[in-house]
């Protein structure tokens, strides 16, 4: 993505199925688990760069010791931050001799994140606090070991306003009007409310000492859960830790967020994506699980286990945003899914350039797009070869072919492929003032000189464009630097036309280019009355729980090249000396859904999966139109 928004947190549960002293007798350290737990926090990096945190819970530790801990940080390097400073802590105590390396007991008794149950966040901001107050995990403290809560997750919820609300109405206090801090005491109350009638059923029945392991043994996590989550509306994967070592991962009913698990006789190990758990734990693609959606995991600290189903679930829609960009590209599913959008691109490219491939240049700006960019040459060289092959059979059959129409067809057999955008790491816009910014930014991007002739067509790959800024304001400009007849960039991913609020940071409509080319035509066309309508429907529907979309009557009028090509212009930058042509192609909603495997499409098409999404678009709008900034739940 030639400009990157913040999107999708990631998640990492461990929870060790052996006990410690295994893990030294067997690999010799008796922090196995917890490096395993920053190898798995690290190769989701793309995933939270705003901050991190991690947890630990401990079992079977004597009554007056502490046996949950927990470690946040907010900076660009949190996650290195957080490990090196713990690491610090042990080696230190290593140095003072109160920890033996070689005894696992030392190990759990002194070291914070010596136990058995490992937890790690990687944050996404997309909007409100900033601060390390705002990094998971979340903690509830008590003094009753099985009330003890600490959770983390990859989510959004549309209707936190609503289950805030839903506290005050229980008589509940809550400080922060987060959707974490309503889910965290959502999911508390009700394990409240389990653990109190357990206590209710054994007090005076037993020793009071072991009230706690009977509540600890008749906990049920997923009946908790059964009870809260079905009123959460949202895309979420989120996981929790209880203070006894039950601990549970909950994925929305809709199967929006990812979540992927494997279990063997040593660990249980969730994260929010596939390839992490295969390559930090040398396991095949065939031996990892995708959690379903509308179920929740269950591991109790017996080593009891469960899946279950919470809900009922919907219509499977997982993010689309995963194959196109989000997940790591070296996925097995992914990397194919990202060539086939590229490949699907390869006619309306050729088309653009009426097959004249002798003069088109084709690239991609680094580095999200390259996977889709070799699934793009791999169908122009197969549509090379059929014309060559073509050409070379009607010469063959008419008597006419030549030696040297052989070697043209072999010397003009491939498409021109060039790496023309580079993108300078070393820079950083470290001046504050707006305009003297943006006069950096043009310049985090460099291009390759001589490569491209004045009569050329530059073709550049891109997999998503979300506001057409950095494509105004940098790419463009430096692209132009070539001095090409035409400049096409391609989109591998559709038009993004409505706000996501599920996770990713789009969530106003005047931040995105193709509703600012919709308006652009509707003022143009003197069609304007739509928007005032679209308006005023907002308006009467937003207090109905099952209200449609209203917003997709903005885009009705036009066809969707009618909109790519008033994106062009919009993008198109200004005051530069260069006069070629510029467009953009995007990929159909059609292609998307034959070249990948998940469905969500609701930033394409409108069609959100759950209710609060279509109350979110139409609350979107009407900030637009009242010129309110800020998200719309």
């Amino acid at each position: 993505m030639s400009e990157p928004l913040k999107h999708e947190c990631g998640i990492a549960v461990i929870r060790l199925l052996k006990p410690l002293s295994y893990f030294q007798e067997k690999y010799g350290n008796p922090l196995y688990a917890y490096h395993k737990l920053f190898l798995l926090m690290e190769k989701q990096h793309n995933r939270g760069q705003d901050g991190a945190g991690i947890g630990c819970v401990k079992f079977s530790v004597p009554l007056g010791q502490p046996f949950m801990f927990r470690k946040r940080a907010v900076s660009q390097n949190s996650l290195m931050r957080i490990f090196d400073e713990s690491l610090a802590d042990y080696n230190r105590m290593v140095a003072d001799g109160i920890i033996d390396p070689d005894s696992p007991e030392t190990v759990k008794k002194h070291f914070d994140f010596g136990g058995e149950l490992l937890i790690g966040h990687l944050r996404y901001g997309t909007a409100g606090n900033y601060g390390v107050s705002a990094c998971h995990p979340y903690y509830r403290r008590s003094n009753w070991v099985t009330q003890n809560l600490m959770l983390l997750g990859n989510f959004n919820m549309t209707n936190s306003a609503d289950l805030n609300q839903q506290l005050v109405d229980r008589g509940q206090h809550p400080i922060f009007d987060t959707d974490t801090q309503a889910v965290l005491e959502s999911v508390g109350y009700f394990l409240d409310e389990a653990h109190s009638k357990i206590y209710k059923e054994v007090r005076g029945s037993v020793p009071g000492h072991e009230i706690p392991s009977i509540i600890s043994e008749r906990l049920d996590p997923a009946g908790v859960l059964k009870q809260c989550a079905p009123g959460w509306d949202g895309g979420f994967t989120i996981a929790g830790v209880i203070g006894n070592g039950d601990c549970f991962v909950i994925r929305d009913r809709w199967g929006i967020r990812p979540c992927f698990y494997f279990q063997n006789d040593e660990f249980l190990v969730f994260a929010s994506e596939r390839v992490p758990l295969m390559s930090v734990f040398d396991q095949p693609a065939e031996s990892i699980n995708e959690l379903p959606p509308a179920h929740v995991f269950v591991a109790k600290r017996d080593g009891s286990m469960s899946c279950i189903p919470y809900c009922e679930p919907g219509e499977k829609k997982s993010c689309s945003f995963e194959s196109i960009y989000f997940s790591r590209g070296n996925d097995p599913v992914i990397y194919h899914e990202r060539k086939a959008l590229g490949r699907a691109l390869c006619d309306p490219i050729l088309k653009a350039v009426d097959y004249d491939l002798e003069n088109s240049v084709f690239s991609y700006i680094p580095n999200t797009a390259e996977s889709a960019y070799y699934g793009l040459i791999q169908e122009l060289r197969r549509f090379y070869r059929m014309r060559i092959k073509r050409t070379l059979l009607n010469a063959f059959k008419a008597g006419t072919l030549t030696e040297k129409m052989i070697e043209v067809a072999l010397d003009y057999g491939h498409p021109r492929m060039e790496k023309i955008a580079l993108k300078d790491i070393k820079l950083r816009t470290f001046i504050s003032e707006e305009g003297r910014r943006e006069t950096l930014a043009s310049h985090v991007y460099d291009v390759t000189y001589g490569v491209v002739k004045p009569n050329d067509n530059l073709i550049v790959l891109d997999d998503s464009i979300v506001r057409g800024t950095t494509l105004k304001k940098s790419i463009l400009r430096i692209l132009s630097r070539t001095n090409p007849k035409r400049i096409i960039i391609a989109s591998t991913a559709p038009q993004i036309r409505y706000p996501d609020c599920y996770g990713i940071d789009m969530s106003e409509f005047g931040k995105l280019v193709a509703f600012d080319a919709a308006i652009s035509l509707l003022h143009e066309r003197s069609l304007s009355y739509i928007i005032d309508d679209v308006y005023k429907d907002c308006l009467k529907s937003i207090e109905d729980k099952n209200q449609k979309n209203h917003v997709k009557r903005i885009y009705e009028p036009f066809t969707d090249d009618e909109i790519s090509a008033r994106i062009s212009e919009l993008v198109s930058p200004t005051n530069i000396s260069w006069k070629g042509e510029i467009q953009l192609i995007f990929q159909s909603i059609e292609n998307l859904h034959q070249c990948t495997s998940l469905r969500g499409d609701w930033y394409f098409s409108g069609d959100y999966p759950t209710p609060g999404g279509n109350r979110v678009s139409n609350q979107a709008f009407i900030n637009y139109y009242e010129h309110k900034s800020g998200r719309a739940y």
